[in-house]
């Protein structure tokens, strides 16, 4: 469960890309596809891969989660109602984007590829602690400070910094 599984091949992520980019979202029951060694990989991992590019490999991997030194990723709750109640343990900053819940909780810029659309975000960390969300070109498109919770749009963040 915690073995690293590189799908960095062009066929995969080509899958990954397609599926972002038709906004689809991940269950967590979802398929999983061969990776050229044979390993299985779920349809979560996939979008890992393709949304954390260029980050460090995941430390341990499952089909409904996927957790990083400082991140955890898992599919999204389903319903409005889900989405209004953003579970986010307290030191931590939390959204969903296109069906997968981020649940960051280490200080640290994380560089994210193609966050598009509107969804529900949560910042439980310490009072006062300012969330920054960032363009392209690294200029601050906009922030949080905790205790914040609503609705962002992600048109596109390129990085942030839950600190």
């Amino acid at each position: 469960m915690g073995e690293h599984v590189n799908i960095a091949k062009p066929a995969a992520l080509l899958v990954a890309a397609t599926a972002l980019l038709a906004g689809s979202t991940v269950a967590a029951t979802a398929t999983t596809a061969a990776a050229p060694d044979g390993t299985r990989v779920t349809a979560l991992q996939r979008t890992a891969d393709q949304v954390l590019a260029g980050h460090s490999k995941p430390l341990k991997v499952s089909a409904d989660q996927v957790r990083y030194d400082g991140l955890t990723l898992t599919a999204a709750p389903k319903g409005k109602a889900a989405a209004k109640d953003l579970d986010c343990a307290y030191g931590h900053l939390c959204m969903i984007v296109k069906g997968t819940k981020f649940d960051f909780y280490k200080c640290q810029t994380w560089t994210v590829n193609n966050w598009t659309g509107n969804g529900p975000f949560t910042n439980n960390q310490t009072p006062g602690t300012v969330a920054k969300f960032f363009n392209q070109d690294g200029s601050v498109r906009w922030t949080s400070t905790a205790y914040q919770a609503g609705t962002a749009t992600w048109d596109p963040i390129w990085s942030l910094r839950p600190c």
